[in-house]
């Protein structure tokens, strides 16, 4: 009787007939490697239109709105602060400028003064417009914030303008930073640096050091009345004193900064001289030690009141 055929035999003949060679893993990437090493990637230009004539315009109009916006924000805070349309409710520009703005007088006075000297470099900029050096694409090269011109505030318009030009040609033609504009500016200080580098009008501070004549004065600010060549005249709260150049030391106030000091410094002689008591004496020469350019809205309070009463 014969035997049935073996399963195992059947399996194995079929997996032979149905069997494939086997795929080697590692060919077949390097397969693909080449495929995609030799593959054509078809890129599609996408072409950027030029802008309109209108759309230029629209973009220079917006680029002076970003370059003016300090110089806005300057002549705004001027025209506040000298028609003092804040004492409806505030006392001080102080005290205004710190509520409204969330910013301090210094910071206000530095717009202010910014906003000065961007009005002098257009204006002498108009009067040079031969000058091709400071031109871009025919458009004058002007500050865009308060920092790059900080530097040359207490400069008269024309070197402004002569350090503003010399910083845009170091900067390549471009906007300078205000480092650029502080060297340019310290630079020429160097060349021109006289004996006695202060003005009249700025305030300094008293160093007493080693000089008998003004003791109990040191740490004390006063305003220079008369420059001569190696020393100054300065007002303080109970009087002039002549102060050799080496016993002074500038407070590097802004302009507007220095007359407001000026104002408290006379307000504070007044009240000196009028012979009220020691204590109120010693008060008014604590404000004539202090190393900033205003009065807290206490102080300002107690000297209007000592005001009131020196002229009863």
């Amino acid at each position: 009787m014969p035997k049935p055929p073996s399963r195992t035999n059947k399996a194995t003949s079929a997996a032979k007939s149905d069997s494939k060679p086997p795929v080697n893993s590692a060919n077949e990437d390097i397969s693909v490697e080449e495929n995609l090493a030799t593959a054509t990637i078809t890129v599609t230009a996408v072409e950027v239109p030029e802008l309109t004539e209108e759309e230029q315009r629209d973009r220079l109009h917006l680029e002076r709105r970003v370059e003016k916006a300090f110089f806005e924000a300057g002549k705004a805070l001027t025209e506040l602060r000298d028609r003092r349309l804040y004492r409806s409710t505030h006392k001080t520009f102080e005290e205004y400028c710190r509520d409204r703005f969330a910013h301090s007088r210094q910071q206000s006075n530095y717009l202010i003064a910014a906003a000065g000297v961007y009005e002098n470099l257009t204006t002498i900029g108009c009067q040079n417009v031969e000058n091709q050096n400071l031109t871009t694409n025919g458009t004058q090269i002007l500050p865009t914030s308060e920092r790059q011109v900080r530097p040359i505030t207490k400069l008269e318009p024309q070197q402004q303008w002569e350090v503003w030009q010399t910083a845009v040609e170091e900067a390549g033609g471009k906007v300078p930073s205000a480092r650029v504009v502080g060297d340019v500016v310290q630079r020429i200080m160097e060349r021109t640096k006289a004996p006695n580098p202060y003005s009249v009008g700025e305030v300094c501070q008293i160093l007493a050091k080693d000089n008998p004549e003004l003791r109990g004065k040191g740490g004390c600010w006063g305003i220079v009345n008369q420059v001569n060549d190696f020393s100054c005249t300065v007002k303080l709260w109970d009087g002039g004193y002549t102060v050799g150049v080496q016993h002074l030391k500038s407070y590097n106030y802004l302009p507007a900064e220095c007359e407001q000091m000026q104002v408290i410094c006379d307000r504070i002689a007044r009240v000196y001289s009028g012979g009220l008591e020691e204590s109120v004496q010693k008060f008014l020469e604590s404000l004539g030690k202090q190393n900033r350019a205003y009065l807290t809205a206490l102080e300002e309070k107690v000297l209007s009141l000592l005001e009131t009463e020196a002229r009863n």
